[in-house]
């Protein structure tokens, strides 16, 4: 049994009592983090940010993210997004095409994966990632994919951690993550 299990919202402290009934009380990610209360609200901005207001737009955000959860092992954060991403209609191929090599995916799919991995591996974009990205996603779709790579990263921490059940209705699919080194 982990640590910090999720949370019954109905048993949240007053402090949580305006974010019942929103995203935190829907994903057991956010009812792990409710053990850290002052986290949780706090992370409600950024997340609504992250989530809804990136200027990647939706695509390029869900690709962005497989990616990271691929490159971190988080099967949390893998399985949501594979759900996720076929809900907009991304297909398989190139779902699954994020946990491969970059040579393997849509040039535009390869230029984001080599971001991820860059700051992942590096902690920084090099030149030539850099303009490549910025040349397909602009200046605020590069800070935007920066902040998104952070956002997944502690959220796949938590994950990892305290090992966060999938939520119910989300299944498990394969091959998920299955290396933290770029392939």
């Amino acid at each position: 049994m982990t640590a910090y299990p999720p949370t019954d919202p109905k048993k949240w402290p007053a402090t949580l009592a305006e974010m019942r009934g929103g995203f935190a009380e829907k994903l057991n990610i956010y009812k792990v983090m409710a053990h850290h209360s002052d986290l949780l609200r706090s992370w409600k901005d950024l997340r609504a940010h992250i989530v809804t207001d990136n200027a990647l737009g939706v695509e390029r955000l869900e690709i962005c993210i497989l990616r990271a959860a691929h490159r971190l092992g988080s099967s949390y954060e893998w399985d949501h997004h594979v759900s996720r991403s076929r809900a907009i209609d991304l297909t398989d191929d190139r779902i699954f095409a994020m946990a491969g090599p970059p040579d393997e995916m849509d040039p535009e799919d390869a230029i984001i994966a080599g971001a991820v991995d860059a700051l992942l591996d590096a902690a920084e974009l090099d030149a030539t990632t850099h303009s490549a990205l910025s040349d397909l996603v602009g200046t605020e779709g590069v800070f935007d994919l920066i902040a998104t790579v952070g956002f997944y990263q502690t959220l796949g921490y938590i994950a990892k951690s305290f090992d966060v059940p999938l939520d119910d209705g989300i299944e498990a699919h394969g091959p998920g993550p299955v290396s933290r080194t770029a392939d």
